[in-house]
């Protein structure tokens, strides 16, 4: 089976929690890569900017009219969303730490863990 096809299967095979915490999982890694080799200017930029295009694909979700979250769930993210920009800017200016980042994607990880969707609905 080819890689391509390998890849496929994978997604097909996922559930939408469970690609949504891959892509986190690999955007934050990215980033604290990125802060524990000290990377600065475009290196750090590149691993904030693959950060700010998941929060902002989020938050574009959730103002999509379809989007079945509650209200104030849609909200949240999309304030988050917003920080997460903010505090971007701040880091690639060296004016705040990538470590706040990271902490805001492994909270939302956490929340997207299978045995996480299990308790919620329990």
């Amino acid at each position: 089976m080819s890689l391509a096809a390998y890849r496929h299967t994978q997604r097909t095979a996922e559930s939408p929690r469970q690609v949504e915490h891959r892509v986190f999982s690999q955007v934050t890694a990215a980033l604290v890569d990125a802060d524990s080799r000290g990377l600065s200017g475009p290196q750090l930029v590149t691993a904030l900017h693959r950060n700010r295009e998941l929060w902002s694909a989020l938050a574009d979700d959730c103002r999509s009219p379809g989007n079945r979250l509650p209200d104030s769930l849609r909200a949240g993210i999309i304030s988050l969303a917003l920080w997460v920009d903010r505090h971007s800017s701040a880091v690639a200016r060296g004016e705040a730490q990538v470590t706040d980042l990271v902490e805001i994607n492994r909270t939302v990880m956490e929340g997207l863990r299978p045995a996480a969707a299990a308790a919620a609905a329990a």
